[in-house]
């Protein structure tokens, strides 16, 4: 193999992939990163970032401009629309436990654009946009990618490659890993709006999941504007659901207004619970998305994806430096029973707490959260978990 062609070839240029390629870089790695599309997308994605990740990020000079930009949550609610009722939950228990005691709510895409303009000065790292990858072969030495790419197609060698391309990863299918799990019956509209919700639902904090009659939505809050998670009504298409006046049809079933809502973006999507067996195949390597996708309620997924980086970058450094190839292993045993366990699993009793459609059902598990709340050792054991805290002190234990 050529010096040239020993590398860490990533396909993927969101937050998984780029922060991938700038951990490698600060251990003198050379990567890299090919991205489909020609520019980093800024269309609403993933939105919370979590304590330990925050702490991650301020290792490397991340953190301070991301909560510039954005907004810190130092609670979180399950409320009752109806009544106001709400079990909240204080984020400040977990000050001996993180630096950042709180959730911050700032969209993904800041953060790659933080780590572009830190990778663009990196002499270690190449990154090609409107480049998308159509094969790949491995050998005993390495990998080749076939790319097609604005110089037509050509052929890309490297070490190893990480697919961090997403839920619907050309890498997974390329190695023949199954993406093993299940679809959620209920498509979401995530839409935002710039009205002022807090001057109207009492005591409404920043992050709040919500209760109302035969139904669910949440509240996100940015710097400058709320996202909203909604259901279109049973049987609506998808695209008659994304209509503004059905969009603002469901915000005035939060707050009734005389004017109409002013909606900023809107997308629908649906939600999976969905696992691959293995995070390797030889040299290749699953990261975030690629390896495992969950439902986004309690912000789970893009902290995941994040933390399997700096995991996987670690483990690369260690191969690098000499260590076996098996030691690739290690990653998927650190990484994949704790999303499987902590992450889709926690996520899907998220979900499935909030489509409870029974009233009286929905007075135990608030009463039991209140309960849990009142009890400070409960409720700093409960936010471990809900903040992925214990998740990742779990990861390291494992051998």
């Amino acid at each position: 193999m050529q010096a040239s062609e020993r590398r860490v070839l990533i396909v993927g240029a969101g937050p998984v992939g780029l922060m991938t390629a700038y951990l490698l870089s600060r251990q003198g790695i050379p990567s890299l990163v090919m991205e489909q599309e020609a520019e980093l997308p800024r269309d609403l994605r993933a939105s919370t970032f979590h304590p330990p990740t925050l702490d991650m990020l301020d290792e490397h000079g991340f953190a301070s401009p991301l909560i510039a930009q954005g907004r810190i949550c130092p609670s979180w609610q399950i409320r009752m629309h109806d009544t106001h009722e709400r079990a909240e939950f204080d984020l400040s228990v977990l000050k001996d436990d993180t630096a950042h005691p709180y959730r911050l709510q700032c969209e993904q895409w800041r953060l790659c654009v933080l780590l572009l303009e830190r990778l663009q000065g990196e002499a270690l790292v190449d990154i090609r946009f409107s480049t998308r990858l159509t094969d790949l072969a491995q050998d005993g030495d390495g990998v080749t990618a076939t790319v097609e790419g604005p110089s037509g197609i050509e052929k890309l060698r490297g070490l190893f490659l990480v697919g961090a391309d997403g839920a619907r990863s050309v890498v997974r299918g390329l190695i023949g890993l199954e993406f093993d799990g299940v679809t959620y019956p209920e498509t979401t509209i995530l839409a935002t709006t710039s009205f002022r919700f807090e001057d109207h639902l009492p005591g409404l904090s920043n992050v709040n999941y919500v209760w109302k009659k035969d139904g669910t939505f949440s509240l996100l809050r940015l710097p400058d504007r709320w996202r909203c998670s909604l259901y279109p009504d049973p049987g609506m298409p998808i695209e008659e659901a994304l209509l503004p006046e059905n969009i603002d049809r469901k915000m005035q079933e939060i707050v009734p207004r005389d004017a109409e809502y002013e909606i900023g973006e809107a997308r629908a999507y649906r939600v999976h619970m969905r696992i691959t067996r293995d995070y390797r195949n030889g040299r290749v390597v699953l990261a975030g998305d690629a390896a495992h996708i969950n439902s986004p309620s309690g912000g789970m997924g893009m902290n995941g994806g994040l933390h399997d980086a700096f995991n996987l970058s670690s483990t690369l450094t260690e191969i690098w430096r000499g260590a076996s190839l098996d030691l690739l292993d290690r990653y998927t045993r650190q990484r994949r029973p704790i999303a499987e366990a902590e992450v889709l699993a926690q996520a899907d009793r998220n979900r499935s707490r909030m489509q409870e459609r029974d009233p009286a059902k929905r007075r135990v598990i608030l009463d039991d959260l209140l309960r849990i709340i009142a009890n400070p050792e409960s409720a700093r054991a409960y936010l471990l978990r809900s903040s992925m805290i214990e998740a990742l002190r779990k990861s390291a234990q494992i051998q």
